[in-house]
């Protein structure tokens, strides 16, 4: 799933492109799309048509744009969704699920997603500490590039949660935008283990932690992302290239940057986290029961 750095790079394009305009038409061409979209396909298409597109705006990895009617046009990219701005001359792509037509007759707005865990919905926008945000969305903390973002209440929220520090760092009511690559990476950096528990790591060692996070999500967003298929790609069908510079994700049996021993794999929530047993030992009580 797009992860903070990648959907950064989609809501500049998406800015870019669309801000300003109107929408002429709305084609929903797979219900699933906007399955989150309850009254369904044609209402959806009934009120987004006409609205002016104010802008495109981001928390965590959650992406939505600004609607002049006051609602929000709610964007979830899921493992493969895609926001491509395309030539309304160019053909239609494979997995094409809706498409914008603008008053302007300029690029439209196609929504492509070969797996169909993403969509649309139009959400009504409500107000989170100062801060106009879809409803669904509400409930997300800030992101360490948001400038509100306050690394000392985001240290506190991070100890009090009686978990291993990875769990703790991918809750996204805790700290949004960072996902299992980034964690990862972070966890790389501090020279901690995923399954460290947050109550023994001091105020120190968690905002280490959070400054990793921030700075290995700032190089990926300079390198338009990381890509590791042909799934993840700006508005304009680019993939991003930091995976190239990624230290230890999806890096098994590769050695370490740091110490040269391999890197390994082990499951983590149905998914996997890669670290350096040398440079992040895992904790003792991980060793006994793993």
């Amino acid at each position: 799933m797009p992860e903070l750095p990648e959907v950064e790079v989609v809501r500049r394009g998406l800015h870019a492109h669309v801000a300003g305009r109107t929408v002429a038409s709305v084609q929903v061409l797979h219900d699933r799309a906007i399955r989150r979209h309850l009254p369904g396909a044609a209402d959806f298409a009934l009120r987004l048509t006409g609205q002016r597109m104010e802008g495109a705006r981001r928390r965590g990895k959650y992406l939505w744009v600004d609607l002049s009617g006051g609602d929000a046009l709610l964007a979830h990219l899921g493992m493969s969704g895609q926001m491509l701005v395309q030539p309304p001359d160019a053909p239609d792509e494979k997995h094409l699920r809706v498409r914008l037509r603008f008053d302007d007759g300029g690029p439209e707005l196609r929504f492509v997603d070969q797996r169909t865990f993403g969509g649309l919905a139009l959400a009504e926008v409500v107000e989170v500490d100062g801060t106009p945000l879809p409803q669904p969305v509400a409930h997300i903390a800030r992101d360490p590039m948001d400038p509100r973002f306050d690394p000392d209440a985001a240290v506190r929220a991070l100890r009090s949660r009686r978990t291993d520090v990875k769990r703790a760092l991918l809750d996204q009511t805790l700290v949004s935008g960072v996902g299992n690559i980034y964690a990862d990476e972070a966890l790389w950096r501090a020279r901690l283990h995923g399954l460290r528990p947050t109550g023994k790591l001091t105020k120190a060692k968690v905002a280490e932690l959070l400054e990793h996070a921030t700075a290995v999500m700032h190089e990926a967003l300079g390198e338009g992302g990381t890509s590791f298929d042909a799934l993840y790609v700006n508005v304009n069908g680019q993939s991003g290239y930091f995976d190239r510079s990624l230290a230890v994700y999806g890096q098994e049996d590769r050695p370490c940057r740091r110490c040269g021993t391999p890197i390994v794999r082990e499951p983590f929530m149905n998914r996997s986290s890669y670290s350096c047993p040398r440079c992040q030992p895992r904790p003792r009580a991980s060793r006994t029961s793993g």
